[in-house]
């Protein structure tokens, strides 16, 4: 009989060993599969390929307002500031705008530059008919944005503007 107690006693140990390196293994496989799946998303972010550039970092040369970013010209329009359009028992809203106007090329912005009294104009009569309301969330300001867009695209036709850059927007 202690022949079959030391048999008895050895085999709980025998099958707790295999079970333990599976759970290892089990446990060493999740970290690596998840060390890769970390080291892939990483590395597949959207860092901007060689040569190309951001529009966040372009600067002004100095000549009316424009400056090359990357395979766009930027053209900076001077700060707007107009009166809103108020329902009656409100207080006055003023808003301060600063856009500025991304081109294809630089005949583009060179050919819509003698239109920018247009511009203006087109923007401003627009502007002062917006109410409060109108810009508050997101949605407003997407709204904003393309209806700048359409009236400056029609202001310059048959040239053309890529989008509308916001500088600054300020609702008082």
């Amino acid at each position: 009989m202690a022949a079959e107690a030391e048999v008895e006693e050895g085999a709980p140990a025998k099958k707790g060993i295999p079970k333990l390196f599976i759970i290892i293994g089990a446990a060493a496989i999740v970290v690596l599969l998840g060390g890769a799946g970390l080291f892939f998303f990483l590395s597949s972010g959207s860092a901007p390929a060689e040569g190309e550039h951001a529009a966040d970092g372009a600067a002004t040369d100095g000549h009316g307002g424009t400056a090359a970013a990357g395979h766009t010209f930027i053209f900076n329009l001077p700060p707007m500031i107009v009166n809103l359009n108020g329902e009656e028992g409100q207080k006055e809203a003023f808003m301060k705008l600063t856009v500025a106007l991304e081109v294809a090329n630089e005949e583009t912005m060179l050919a819509i530059q003698p239109s920018m009294a247009k511009v203006v104009d087109a923007f401003q009569v627009y502007m002062r008919e917006l109410r409060r309301s109108d810009l508050e969330g997101s949605a407003g300001v997407y709204r904003l944005k393309e209806e700048l867009l359409r009236r400056v695209n029609v202001a310059i036709y048959p040239t053309r503007v890529e989008s509308i850059l916001f500088k600054e927007i300020l609702v008082q």
